[in-house]
């Protein structure tokens, strides 16, 4: 392989980076901490390239993701505790270990065979390091974003049976809590609208389960097709010499109308 391609080039430009002797200042004041906010978002960025369909752009954000586990190895490797190498065996041994119709002799039906198997799995993997919580929804992380985390929990709920039996009840809930928080706004209620809002979210996203669609890249593309209207909105008002922040709300929608004819 050509050492331009190489991970080894990767990892020594990383360890130039870190270097106290000529290294980069601000990589060297980084710490797990305070560089996890920038992981997230270039796992974010990967997911934006895929939405809008931009492979050359996804190419960018996956190196942009790979550098940030690079980074947190090299930060790991200074601290004696581990190296990227050893992250490179634990993801392969653990991938190997929990696909064993592919690496082993286990005999799986489906996908959903697979997924249950996977569950089971973990589930032991658990186990054998130590841990006690032994509830369905064990293991389901607190740092997923928070639609993510309700369909995970959602989804495992289910698997006991705890679940709607079909779309319709689901549409029932978002209006009965619809009209709960609509009466935690009429009683000027902080902490039950909070809770309220967050129940209604629940349901939306038990609806998106439903009908097998992400909701996090529902709203993806939802944002997406409010900027793009918006910005829309923008040109318009600047052709008739206007100020969007000058219209009121007839005119905004007017605009809004003709953005949606435009961007359509």
């Amino acid at each position: 392989m050509n050492d331009r391609h190489n991970i080894n080039r990767l990892l020594e430009i990383m360890a130039r980076l870190r270097d106290p002797e000529g290294g980069c200042p601000w990589d060297l004041e980084q710490n797990f901490r305070s560089i996890a906010p920038y992981t997230v978002e270039e796992a974010h960025e990967v997911a934006d390239a895929i939405e809008r369909g931009d492979l050359d752009d996804l190419k960018d954000e996956l190196g942009d993701l790979l550098f940030q586990v690079v980074f947190h190895a090299r930060m790991a490797e200074e601290q004696g505790a581990f190296a990227f190498a050893e992250v490179v065996a634990a993801i392969s041994d653990k991938m190997e270990r929990r696909h064993p119709h592919v690496f082993g002799d286990a005999v799986v039906g489906d996908a959903r065979s697979q997924t249950v198997n996977w569950e089971q799995i973990k589930a032991a993997e658990r186990a054998e390091k130590g841990e006690t919580d032994d509830s369905l929804l064990a293991g389901v992380s607190r740092g997923l974003p928070a639609l993510r985390r309700s369909v995970k929990l959602q989804k495992r709920a289910a698997r006991v049976g705890f679940d709607w039996p079909a779309v319709d009840p689901v549409f029932d809930k978002i209006i009965e809590e619809l009209d709960e928080l609509g009466a935690a706004v009429a009683a000027d209620d902080t902490d039950g609208i909070e809770e309220e809002l967050g129940d209604l979210l629940f349901a939306v996203t038990n609806l998106a389960r439903k009908l097998e669609v992400d909701p996090g890249s529902a709203l993806r593309r939802s944002n997406i097709k409010f900027e793009r209207r918006f910005r829309a909105m923008e040109m318009l008002a600047a052709g008739s010499r206007q100020a969007l922040a000058e219209l009121d709300a007839d005119a905004l929608e007017d605009l809004y109308r003709q953005a949606k004819v435009e961007t359509a």
